[in-house]
């Protein structure tokens, strides 16, 4: 995917003056042929023999590909060709992958189509098809582009299960050992070869880590913590009063807080068992919390410190305390710390004495989100799509009854079966009705992810795609069952000919079409 600059018959420069170029390096942490030296060497070279003189360069170093989040160099490369600061007229990348492995490849084409726009090609140096704009050399653009998100895709599945065995062996991944462990390296066949200090990796590839119980003096401490919430009935407030009052800080070197004494009483690995995977956050997506039947655990993977019995009763003492109390309770224990604190967060909850912990909140209440809108709480981060769904389910019927309005304003049937709010059309088409938020990309470009209810399959989905605002429907897609083959679609302002074909931008102009198609029938 190289866009060919005309600098002479042979290719060359010639007596033309070189053209001024700027060169995109990007090294994750895949593999040494990716290096940033070695991108720029390979670079070089293509610009000699096409004759460009590179005058710039924009290097982000150990940055992911799947996003444009955190790659400095990238987003200020887009700023300068939006601002009009770049002085120079193409941009030369190693190949598609360094450009960037965006999940969706309408992301990675996008920002081509931005600096196309400006005047500026960008030519990846290693690719064996020109980017000329022609239909052979889109399609491998294309199929070059997913073919690079997929390869993170597939990496994010391999590296996932090859964690999951690990853990199931017993082998710790990654994170802190916590107070009163510590981490033990050990060889392919189980030998110690010595304890782990804060910051320090594994350097052999089948070299393993386990958790080992930590110096005695702290494993004491961490019997005793547990001795007082189980038999003295010391809340945590109190237990971290008396480690601070100690001089014992944590394994970060910190005061204890009731927060830090909470973790360390309902975290499994203090009673030998290695879990993992409580939370999600593959491939830069957002964190998720799952559910604990989906956890990877290997019960008495390494020596407790605690008995059994005795961690039992501690999380049974935990887990009690929301346990009586009734929603309300928790409501309005909740809206008192918000009183209290003036806003709210996991932390806050785990520091509340004598209350639910924030895990209790999320569990009674499917969310902390949930429970935050519940007390009249709305974080400072931007939660806007939440309220923009709410607004879409109440759009929803109308829709649907325009839908059928309109059917049956062409001579048709349309009823809305109640068990699954499908249309039955003519007594013979199913027909299923979504609306598609709309969201922008950091460039201002629009997209819409449409979710399919596969259980259903429909033989029509009509899609409403919704403004940028998510007030209005821009326009409709009518898609059959055969053109659908996953439950996600993903669309862009400009989806190609065989999705465009099924586009309408009002119900009216569908109506028109199905008006037609039955008077042709009725000839």
């Amino acid at each position: 995917m190289v866009i060919e600059w005309r600098t002479g018959s042979d290719g060359n420069a010639g007596e033309q003056h070189p053209k001024r170029a700027a060169e995109y390096v990007r090294m994750s942490t895949e593999h040494q042929k990716y290096s940033t030296d070695n991108q720029s060497a390979e670079i070089r070279t293509y610009a000699e023999r096409r004759g460009f003189e590179i005058v710039r360069t924009y290097a982000d170093e150990g940055k992911s590909g799947l996003r444009i989040d955190g790659r400095e160099s990238f987003q200020r490369l887009l700023a300068d060709i939006k601002n009009g600061n770049a002085d120079f007229e193409a941009i030369l990348v190693y190949d598609v992958s360094r450009w960037g492995r965006f999940q969706d490849p309408n992301e990675a084409s996008h920002y081509v189509w931005l600096c196309k726009s400006a005047g500026i090609n960008v030519h990846f140096c290693a690719e064996q098809v020109e980017n000329d704009g022609s239909m052979g050399s889109s399609i491998v653009t294309t199929v070059k582009q997913v073919m690079a998100g997929e390869y993170s895709r597939e990496l994010s599945v391999k590296v996932f299960k090859g964690q999951c065995r690990l853990i199931s062996l017993g082998y710790r991944q990654g994170g802190a050992p916590g107070f009163g462990l510590r981490r033990m390296l050990i060889d392919e066949h189980g030998n110690h070869k010595g304890i782990l200090d804060r910051g320090e990796h594994k350097s052999i590839a089948t070299d393993r880590v386990v958790l080992v119980p930590g110096p005695q003096q702290e494993v004491a401490i961490v019997r005793e913590i547990y001795r007082q919430f189980v038999e003295d009935g010391s809340t945590e407030r109190q237990i971290a009063e008396w480690l601070n009052a100690q001089g014992i800080l944590t394994d970060l070197d910190r005061g204890w807080t009731r927060g830090a004494v909470h973790q360390l009483l309902i975290n499994d690995k203090y009673a030998g068992h290695n879990v993992w995977g409580r939370t999600s956050y593959k491939l830069k997506t957002r964190h998720v919390r799952n559910a604990p039947s989906e956890w990877i655990r290997h019960d008495g993977a390494f020596p407790a410190l605690v008995p059994q019995a005795l961690f039992n009763q501690a999380r049974l003492i935990i887990e009690q305390r929301s346990k009586r109390l009734t929603d309300e309770e928790m409501l309005a224990l909740l809206a008192d710390m918000l009183k209290h604190h003036g806003y709210l967060s996991g932390l806050v909850i785990d520091e509340f004495d004598h209350g639910p912990s924030s895990s209790a909140y999320q569990s009674r209440f499917g969310s902390l989100l949930r429970a935050y809108s519940l007390v009249g709480y709305v974080p400072e981060h931007d939660y806007r799509y939440v309220d923009i769904n709410r607004a879409l389910r109440r759009l929803h019927p109308s829709i649907v009854k325009s839908i059928i309005d309109g059917i049956n304003g062409v001579g048709g049937t349309a009823v809305q079966l109640l068990e699954n709010d499908t249309l039955l059309v003519n007594d013979e088409i199913t027909v299923s009705v979504v609306i598609a938020r709309c969201t922008l990309t950091r460039g201002g470009s629009r997209r819409w992810k449409i979710r399919l209810d596969e259980s259903l399959r429909p033989d029509l989905t009509i899609c409403a795609r919704m403004d940028d605002q998510n007030m209005f429907a821009h326009d409709y897609y009518v898609l059959p069952r055969m053109t659908l083959s996953e439950g996600v679609l993903r669309l862009a302002d400009h989806n190609g000919l065989s999705l465009d074909a099924f586009r309408f931008e009002s119900l009216d102009g569908l109506f028109d079409l199905a008006k037609r198609a039955r008077l042709r029938k009725a000839a």
